[in-house]
């Protein structure tokens, strides 16, 4: 580990924060402007859906590069090269004078923000010892939680009261100051002997990743028909199938799936990957709840969601103590269970419910959701080496990308098959499908507990410091 001054093991982690805040925060601050937008370039607003998609799509396709990059150039330069380019899209968005203009300033800005996170994550795992890496990754929690929330809300201040370009302009200062900071103080991590990169892997997976992302991006609108969607689908899972053949004949993969052999990895990403197709659902849900289900206006609207970003603030100083008494394996399955249940009582919200009980069960959401987020990023790391964090890394990321996806296409399937099959008249079954979509997410986020029920009790002690209650644990785990 870096021997790095008090003062700069304050500031990296907050700036690996600050980095995923703006990212996650420009992917959802958008959509609350896309009919302003659209009337200021003079087009429709449906023609504004590739300024969406090119932007999750850029970070789908750069993510997976983003370890290699950092192992070959360095921690810093490509961290600082990342917010710069991320700030030059945000720039070139807001300059933007037509839709082209600003489909291309978007793919620039995805293209920063897939190396941002990534490149972060791993500057902390190989910054802090394993005992202090879970206060340090409580910084990065937050604005995964914060940013998607308070998004809409502020993208609707900015268009009503100022204009629409300031939504991208709003990245600037804490960028700048963010690039003043990391070349004084982000560290410089490398790897000697790196491989070259192996660029038809790159292309195998990139490839898939963008037309899955696509395919998820149109089919949670329902824009297009089943056939072209199944062809697009088959041709991703051809190209999934290519990749694995290639990656299983070349040591030096893109990614390296040897690093699912490690219990704490495979159970993180994969129990991560489907807790999280409920939990990315809710910030498509509640919306269509708050304002089609109960009348509220979209300003109202993400004021009943700001609760949630309360909770996670809370939890943030919570979590290590809870990690600590129970050890990973009990947070993670109870509160899995917990968080189901949390998801699934949206069902009982209904015309004329008291606000303070919306309010309770938003700051109940945002509590699980944050202790979930803390357990599950930072036990993905517990025994990974530091030689392959940067490997870790962008599966993680990749995976996370994936899921969120995954999460609005699958709530937006169960709210329209409710619609179409139960309530076929779509204005007076609004609410019981929305509310029978709440039980089948909440359901399906319970049902993953048992991902993390294969995790031994000791599992993780070095990162949370908890005892279990056979001495010899953590001895077993010093061995490993």
């Amino acid at each position: 580990m870096a021997a790095l001054s008090a003062t700069a093991k304050r500031i990296v982690p907050w700036l690996c924060g600050t980095a995923l805040f703006m990212e996650l925060l420009d992917a959802t601050i958008v959509n609350t402007a896309v009919p302003t937008m659209a009337a200021a370039l003079r087009v429709e607003p449906l023609s504004l859906k590739t300024v969406l998609t090119s932007y999750t799509l850029s970070l789908a396709i750069f993510i997976p590069v983003s370890g290699w990059m950092a192992d070959r150039f360095g921690t810093r330069r490509v961290f600082a090269s990342a917010v710069s380019v991320f700030l030059v899209g945000s720039l070139a968005c807001g300059l933007s004078v037509n839709v082209p203009m600003l489909v291309g300033s978007r793919l620039l800005q995805g293209a920063g923000g897939a190396m941002m996170t990534p490149v972060g994550r791993l500057v902390l795992v190989r910054t802090f010892p394993r005992k202090e890496f879970l206060r340090a990754m409580n910084y990065v929690v937050m604005p995964s939680l914060i940013g998607p929330l308070i998004g809409p809300f502020v993208g609707g201040l900015i268009v009503h009261w100022i204009h629409w370009r300031a939504i991208f302009f709003l990245n600037i200062p804490p960028g700048l100051l963010g690039l003043w900071l990391i070349r004084r103080y982000m560290p410089d991590y490398r790897t000697d002997g790196v491989p070259p990169l192996d660029g038809l892997g790159f292309l195998l997976f990139g490839t898939a990743i963008a037309l899955l992302s696509h395919v998820l991006e149109v089919f949670s609108e329902h824009a297009w028909e089943a056939g072209p969607l199944l062809l697009m689908t088959a041709a991703a899972a051809a190209l999934f199938a290519a990749y694995g053949r290639h990656a299983r004949r070349l040591p030096h993969a893109v990614l390296q799936f040897s690093l699912f052999r490690i219990r704490t990895f495979r159970s993180s990403v994969g129990g991560g990957f489907v807790t999280r197709l409920g939990i990315g659902g809710m910030p498509f849900l509640l919306p269509l709840l708050y304002q089609l289900g109960l009348g509220y206006t979209p300003w109202q609207a993400g004021l009943l969601m700001m609760p949630q970003a309360a909770a996670s603030i809370l939890m943030k100083v919570l979590s290590e103590r809870v990690l600590r008494r129970f050890g990973f394996r009990r947070v993670l399955v109870g509160n899995t269970v917990l968080l189901g249940g949390t998801i699934a009582a949206f069902a009982m919200v209904r015309p004329g419910a008291p606000v303070m009980a919306v309010l309770a069960l938003s700051f109940a959401q945002g509590f699980f959701s944050s202790l979930q987020f803390t357990s599950m990023n930072s036990l993905v790391f517990a025994d990974v080496s530091d030689r392959d964090a940067s490997q870790a890394s962008s599966i993680f990321s990749t995976a996370q990308q994936l899921s969120l996806s995954f999460g609005v296409a699958i709530s937006s399937l169960v709210v329209t098959f409710f619609l179409r099959v139960v309530h076929p008249a779509a204005g007076a079954g609004l609410i019981g499908s929305l509310h029978r979509a709440f039980l089948v997410l909440g359901t399906l986020t319970a049902l993953c507990a048992w991902t993390f029920a294969v995790l031994r009790p000791e599992d993780g002690a070095n990162v949370s410091r908890h005892r279990s209650d056979p001495p010899r644990a953590l001895e077993r785990v010093g061995e490993a």
